[in-house]
């Protein structure tokens, strides 16, 4: 290993305490100093609107797409579209893709709903039907029987197969690879919630060849709330969007002829972006959040969180907990279970009292480090879990 390119404890990048044992970020990521600093800088710059230019709101557009591009490998910046939730963006692609009656929808289990609901909606409209993959019922070995379950379920029948790159609620790693192969065989349509992974966990574009990958901003990718991210592939570049903008179209930079109303897009994916998408508050902190998502690298959050938690996860195993083996889950989400977790008032008021911050999701502990936690972060999870199953 290179030591010489591993990353050191960032917490000075975050506003957080030494008492702050914070190890939820699949639940929100803390602000980073220079995303907030970026989001204040726009807040000033609204004082006076009349310094705003029409350039203005498209510059900071283009240098997000192509900072979110360039996190996941893209070439094509301009198939990037800026939305304002993950359902927005799975609602463009249940618009657009093909769906018969008769045919399958394939997802997992107890997926987040915002990968849900759409796809149910489109099932029953065409007559589909959505098909659900239930997951394995051993915890611990869940990734290998879930992903060939998974493989099973896709058919001549399937038309989308829509899927997280990790499960919101352990962790559970899909193979993505494999099942877009398998996708392709049978031309069915990928779509994925890249949510609770991209940005953490290393996501090649090019070998899982998705139709289309929507993420939150909030979370890995360490920015403001109310803004997420879609790729959109070939598929789509003719497609329906959910509304009809003026700043989508073509030409529309030229503020002075916008009554001369087209009927062409812009080129892209930017036909699909939200209306008023140019918020000068929450793009500035959008791209100063990416750059630095880019900067830390992917690989290196995993090998981080990796190094950080792994000794206290061998521990937490011989305390009774059970978690999906390393090689079917990311190092930055972790689904702890053990049967002392239903209880959930007396499991939350131990965690309050160690000050560490997790979520609880079911009958699952749900562990989530970056790179401002540290070694005293760890030390109290385990105070913590001692005591859970005390």
């Amino acid at each position: 290993m290179n030591l010489a390119n591993e990353l050191p404890c960032r917490r000075e990048l975050f506003f957080l305490e030494p008492s702050d044992h914070y190890l939820n970020c699949a639940y929100m990521a803390p602000l980073a100093r220079g995303v907030e600093a970026a989001g204040e800088a726009g807040l000033r710059r609204r004082r006076r609107p009349f310094e705003i230019q029409p350039q203005d709101f498209f510059t900071t557009s283009e240098q997000v797409r192509a900072a979110f591009a360039r996190v996941i490998g893209a070439p094509e910046p301009k198939r990037v579209a800026i939305l304002p939730s993950v359902s927005y963006g799975i609602a463009i692609a249940a618009r657009n893709l093909p769906l018969a009656a008769g045919q399958t929808i394939v997802i997992a289990a107890e997926q987040f709903p915002s990968n849900v609901y759409a796809w149910r909606e489109a099932a029953r409209r065409a007559g589909a039907e959505l098909l659900t993959v239930a997951a394995p019922s051993t915890p611990g070995s869940r990734a290998e029987a879930w992903n060939e379950a998974l493989l099973r379920a896709i058919d001549a029948r399937t038309a989308v197969v829509a899927l997280p790159h990790t499960h919101w609620v352990d962790g559970t790693r899909f193979d993505l690879e494999r099942i877009g192969d398998r996708a392709r065989t049978h031309g069915a349509s990928l779509v994925i919630d890249g949510t609770q992974s991209v940005g953490a966990l290393p996501f090649d574009l090019a070998a899982i060849r998705p139709d289309a990958l929507i993420c939150a901003a909030y979370k890995w990718l360490l920015g403001p709330y109310g803004l997420a991210y879609g790729w959109f592939g070939p598929r789509f570049d003719a497609g329906e969007p959910l509304e009809w903008n003026w700043i989508a179209r073509e030409g529309s930079e030229d503020f002075r002829t916008l009554l001369a109303y087209r009927d062409a897009f812009a080129p892209g994916a930017v036909r699909y972006d939200v209306g008023e998408r140019s918020d000068f508050v929450r793009l500035p902190m959008a791209l100063a959040a990416l750059e630095l998502v880019h900067e830390l690298g992917a690989d290196r959050i995993q090998r981080y969180a990796d190094r950080l938690l792994e000794p206290a996860l061998e521990e937490a195993r011989a305390l009774g907990f059970r978690c999906e083996e390393r090689r079917g889950r990311g190092a930055h989400l972790i689904g702890l279970r053990v049967e002392a977790l239903r209880d959930a008032e007396r499991v939350q008021a131990i965690l309050r009292a160690e000050q560490v911050h997790l979520s609880q999701r079911g009958d699952v502990l749900r562990v989530s480090p970056h790179v401002y936690n540290d070694a005293g972060d760890a030390a109290a999870l385990m105070r913590a879990l001692r005591r859970l199953v005390r």
